[in-house]
């Protein structure tokens, strides 16, 4: 085949770039945006546990994420002393839905794993999700609040941490599903599915007084892999959060997506916070998320799969 030497400098350029660390040109970059498929997100509106159902169905239903036989975290909200109506927590009805589907998947066993901040046992009673869980064959409810059961990991692409202690029964399993609910923070104007995983390190308190915590925040999300975000919708937490008491609103809502940026930018649509409408982009940790390529916060970018149940 003939080549033209303008065409073999462009090839070398391109394959200088790819193999040296050069940026491409801008149009390439552009036309390779342009062909990425969209991120796909499921919003289901309706009773909570059909809705949960529904979301999972809408991308794939449970056995894309759990194979038979495989280890499964859940994580939930479950931080606070508080019953199901103060919307602290993540309702009970969705953690007991998600793990009945990924045993009916064939899931071995189920841990549903949070560190609260209040007494472990308060929490884990109070929330209602230790009930809402129990007859639920291999499936265990437990809040960790020793040292002892995280372990030192690495964070390789982190701006503002590189090392977090972690979870070691995340670390030891196959799959992890993030259960955040909707609410406010006081801090990070919102916490939903990226903010709710501080839930899995020890040193959660650095994140807060030592560095920017939202650039905290997506470098720890840079190194957790989560392979499904179930965002508890059908409350919102919109004042007073994260412990409340506060504004109770009901969007009846549950969004799932493997994209966790894309989950919580939907999430931020679901209600006023603090009697404010407000995007993704005023939510700074989001926004450093989607900055380190970890999932897109721009709606033209997501595939958005809707349904009343």
């Amino acid at each position: 085949m003939n080549i033209t030497r303008r065409e073999f400098l462009k090839n070398t350029a391109v394959l200088s770039a790819l193999i040296g660390g050069v940026p491409l040109a801008k149009p390439l970059h552009t036309l390779a945006q342009r062909a990425a498929p969209p991120t796909t997100v499921a919003m289901v509106t309706g009773d909570r546990p059909a809705a949960v159902r529904a979301a999972i169905m809408l991308l794939g239903g449970i056995e894309r994420f759990v194979p038979r036989g495989s280890r499964v975290v859940l994580k939930p909200n479950m931080s606070f002393p508080h019953p199901p109506d103060r919307a602290t927590n993540t309702h009970p009805e969705v953690v007991a839905t998600v793990a009945r589907l990924c045993r009916d998947a064939g899931a071995a066993e189920v841990l549903v794993l949070d560190y609260p901040f209040n007494p472990p046992e308060r929490c884990v009673t109070l929330s209602g999700i230790a009930d809402a869980c129990r007859g639920i064959k291999n499936v265990y409810v437990h809040a960790i609040a020793q040292q002892k059961f995280f372990k030192p990991h690495p964070l390789p692409r982190g701006k503002a941490v590189r090392e977090v202690l972690l979870m070691r029964d995340v670390l030891e399993s196959d799959i992890l599903i993030s259960l955040p609910t909707a609410k406010s923070h006081t801090t990070t104007g919102v916490s939903l599915g990226m903010k709710g995983l501080m839930g899995l390190i020890w040193d959660r308190r650095y994140f807060h007084a030592q560095v920017d915590i939202n650039q905290a925040i997506a470098d720890l999300v840079s190194g957790v892999n989560v392979h499904l975000t179930v965002l508890d919708g059908s409350r919102a937490l919109v004042t007073g959060g994260p412990s409340g008491p506060g504004t109770v609103v009901f969007p009846n809502t549950i969004i799932a997506g493997t994209d966790p940026v894309a989950v919580d930018a939907l999430g931020v649509s679901l209600a006023p916070w603090y009697n404010q409408q407000c995007n993704a982009s005023q939510i700074h940790h989001i926004v450093a998320a989607s900055r380190m390529g970890l999932g897109t916060m721009r709606t033209d970018e997501i595939s958005l799969l809707k349904k009343q149940v």
